[in-house]
C-alpha cells in the first residue's frame, strides 16, 4: 500500500459538504422535488434501491449522470449498517492498542533475558503460568527449537489450538495438497456476460436477504479472557491471556486448511486482491469484507516468509489450494539475512526477527546516546541499560555495527527483507526510499498468494493495480514467472512511478505499462478504453493508504473516515465498475 501524502482525499461524490462521516444520509435538501421528478427515478426504483437513497443520490450527482448516481447507490447500498465513527468514546479508547501484538511478549522475553532466567525449564514454567497447558507449551518448544521467544513459543500453541475450532473446518493431512471443487475457479469458464451488477444494480442489493452479522474473527484483540476448566468440575476460572494473533493464513500451517466456499458474486471474473493493515481500529475489516462480497480477510504475518514482522490482512477471491513459495526462499532470521553482524551482536541482544519496517528510521542522535550509554557500562551492561536499548533496538529494528554501536538498516537492507532487487528504490532521496519501502507490499507474502495465477495465465496476465507504489505486485508476478502482457498502474508518487518504469523498462518486459496519477482520476472512459483495447482485466490489486489505520498514527487512527484511508472506497468503487463494464462486453 502507498501513503498519498497529504493532500486530502476527494470525497465529493460520497459526502456533502457538511458531513463528517462516511454514513449515507438521505434526507432531501431544498430540491429533493427536483430529483423526485427524475427521469433516473424510475429505472433506479425499478432495481429496487429505495427512492429517498436515489433522491439523495440524484442531488449529489446530478439529473444528468446516472454513472455517478450509480457509484453513490452501490457506496449507500454497501454501507447501510456499517458502524459509525462516534461510537462511544471509552469503547473506542479500549481498542487503541499498539500496531505490533507482539509488545507484550517482547517485554516477558526481555524481563526473562535480563534476568538470566531464558532457559528452556523457565520459558515452560513462564507459559504455564500465563495459563497454557503444560503438554502444549512442551509440544510448543519440540515445533520452535530451544532458542524460541516467548511470543514465538505462545504463537504457535495458539496456532494449534486455532485448529480445533470449528471455523476453521476439518482438514485431513493426506488431502492437503488437493483442491476442492468449491475453490476451483477458472475465469474462462465462466460467462463473461454474467455481471455482479445485473443492469448497473448492486451485489449488496441483490444478496440483501444475506446474513450480514458482525464478523467473528479468529484474530481479537491481543487480550482475550478465556475460561478454563479445571478438574472437569463446576469450579471454573477465568484468566485474562495476553494472546498474539495467529496470522498464518491459509497453508502455511501444515493443517491448516486448504478449500473455502465464496459468494457466487466473488466467483466473477476478474480476480481481486486487497491488502491492509491487519491490526485496524474496530470495525474497518468488518466494513472492507462486506463491501468486498463478505469475504473474511486472510491474516498473514510476513516473518513466516521472512526475517521481518508484518502483520496484514489480505481479502480475495483467488484460490487457495496449490499455492507455492519463491524460490529461493529468503533469509528466515537476522542473522542469516545479515551474517557479517553476527561479529558485533551482544549476546543479550536475543532478537531474531525484526519488527514491522515502517516508513521512517531512528535519528542519528539516538544511536550516538546508546552508543556512549553503553560505552560509560561494564560489558555486559547492568539490566536497567540493557532494558532500555533494547526497547530502542526494538522498536526502530536497530542492528549491531560494531561494538556497542547500532544504527538503522539501510534502504537496500530493506530492500533486501522486503524481497525487490538490490538499488530498486535507488535514484530518489533516503526519506522516500523509506517511506516507498514501508508503504509497500512484502514480495514474497504476496507471491505466495499470486503463484496460484500461474497455471491459469500462462499466456499473460492483464492487471489493474491501485495504490502501486513502487509496484510490489509487479515485481512478485515477474519472480513468479508471470508474464504481464498490459498493466494499468495507478500511483499518485512520481517517484513511485518513476522507478516502476525504471524497474518496467530494466527488466525487459514486453507488456504495456498505462499510468494514471490518481485513483479518483480512474473513471469509466479509462476503463473502458483498457478494456476495448486489451479485453479486460484478470486481476485488480492494491491496497490503499494505511496512514489513518496503523496503531503507530495516534493523532488521526480514525479509521476509514480519515483523509488518506477513505481511499478505500475508490478501490471498491473501480472494482464494482470494472465488473459492470466487463459484463458489458
Amino acid at each position: 500500500m502507498v501513503s498519498d501524502g497529504d493532500e486530502s482525499a476527494d470525497l465529493s461524490w460520497l459526502l456533502n459538504d457538511d458531513e463528517t462521516q462516511l454514513s449515507p444520509r438521505i434526507q432531501g435538501r431544498s430540491n429533493e422535488d427536483v430529483a423526485s421528478t427524475s427521469s433516473l427515478m424510475p429505472h433506479f426504483l425499478a432495481m429496487g434501491f429505495a427512492r429517498e437513497m436515489i433522491t439523495k443520490a440524484i442531488e449529489e450527482s446530478g439529473d444528468g449522470n446516472s454513472e455517478s448516481v450509480l457509484d453513490l447507490l452501490l457506496i449507500y447500498s454497501s454501507l447501510d449498517g456499517t458502524t459509525s465513527r462516534n461510537e462511544d468514546k471509552a469503547e473506542s479508547d479500549e481498542n487503541r492498542w499498539e500496531d505490533d501484538a507482539s509488545s507484550d511478549f517482547d517485554e516477558m522475553d526481555l524481563e526473562l533475558e535480563m534476568a538470566g532466567q531464558d532457559s528452556i525449564s523457565n520459558k515452560l514454567q513462564f507459559l504455564v503460568k500465563m495459563g497454557y497447558d503444560q503438554d502444549e507449551a512442551s509440544s510448543a518448544i519440540q515445533r520452535c527449537g530451544e532458542n524460541a521467544s516467548v511470543f514465538e513459543l505462545a504463537d504457535s500453541i495458539y496456532a494449534a489450538q486455532t485448529e480445533k475450532e470449528e471455523e476453521f473446518g476439518d482438514c485431513d493431512p493426506s488431502s492437503a495438497h488437493e483442491q476442492k471443487d468449491e475453490d476451483k475457479y477458472d475465469p474462462f469458464l465462466h460467462d463473461h456476460k454474467r455481471q455482479r451488477f445485473d443492469d448497473g444494480a448492486s451485489s449488496s442489493h441483490r444478496n440483501n436477504n444475506q446474513k450480514h452479522g458482525h464478523l467473528k474473527w479468529a484474530y481479537g484483540r491481543p487480550s482475550t479472557t478465556i475460561r478454563r476448566h479445571e478438574g472437569g468440575g463446576d469450579d471454573d476460572r477465568e484468566a485474562e491471556l495476553f494472546l498474539p494473533n495467529s496470522m498464518v493464513g491459509f497453508g502455511l500451517h501444515p493443517k491448516r486448511q486448504l478449500s473455502r466456499e465464496l459468494p457466487d458474486v466473488a466467483q466473477c471474473p476478474p480476480f481481486f486482491y486487497y491488502e491492509n493493515v491487519a491490526l485496524a481500529p474496530r470495525g474497518v475489516w468488518d466494513t472492507i469484507s462486506r463491501m468486498l462480497d463478505d469475504i473474511p480477510p486472510e491474516f498473514v504475518d510476513s516473518k513466516y516468509f521472512s526475517a521481518a514482522c508484518r502483520k496484514r490482512g489480505y481479502i480475495h477471491n483467488l484460490p487457495i489450494a496449490n499455492r507455492f513459495h519463491l524460490k529461493p526462499v529468503p533469509p528466515q532470521t537476522i542473522l542469516e539475512a545479515f551474517p557479517s553482524n553476527q561479529a558485533h551482536w551482544p549476546e543479550w541482544d536475543k532478537r531474531t526477527k525484526f519488527n514491522c519496517l515502517q516508513t521512517v528510521v531512528a535519528s542519528s542522535k539516538l544511536t550516538e546516546q546508546i552508543h556512549a550509554e553503553l560505552k560509560a557500562h561494564p560489558n555486559p551492561p547492568s539490566p536497567d541499560v540493557m532494558k532500555r536499548v533494547m526497547k530502542e533496538c526494538r522498536k526502530w529494528n536497530l542492528i549491531w555495527i560494531g561494538q556497542n554501536r547500532v544504527a538503522p538498516l539501510e534502504p537496500h537492507e530493506v530492500e533486501f527483507l522486503l524481497g525487490f532487487p538490490r538499488d530498486h528504490t535507488r535514484g530518489i532521496s533516503r526519506t522516500e526510499r523509506y517511506r516507498s519501502l514501508g508503504n509497500s507490499f512484502n514480495v514474497d507474502t504476496v507471491a505466495y498468494h499470486l503463484s496460484v495465477l500461474k497455471g491459469i495465465y500462462p499466456n499473460g496476465i492483464r492487471i489493474l493495480s491501485l495504490f502501486s507504489g513502487i509496484g510490489g505486485a509487479e515485481v512478485a508476478l515477474h519472480r513468479l514467472g508471470i508474464k504481464m502482457t498490459a498493466v494499468l498502474s495507478v500511483e499518485k508518487s512520481l517517484s513511485n512511478r518513476n522507478l516502476l518504469k525504471s524497474w518496467w523498462k530494466e527488466t525487459g518486459q514486453e507488456g504495456e505499462l498505462q499510468e494514471v496519477d490518481d485513483v479518483r482520476k480512474v473513471d469509466d472512459a479509462i476503463l473502458e478504453c483498457f478494456i476495448r483495447r486489451h479485453g479486460g482485466f484478470d486481476l485488480v490489486i492494491g491496497g490503499s493508504p494505511c496512514n489513518n489505520l496503523t496503531g503507530s498514527n495516534r493523532l488521526h487512527r480514525v479509521g476509514l473516515q480519515g483523509e488518506h484511508s477513505s481511499l478505500f472506497y475508490h478501490y471498491y468503487r473501480i472494482l464494482s465498475r470494472v465488473r459492470y463494464l466487463m459484463g458489458k462486453h
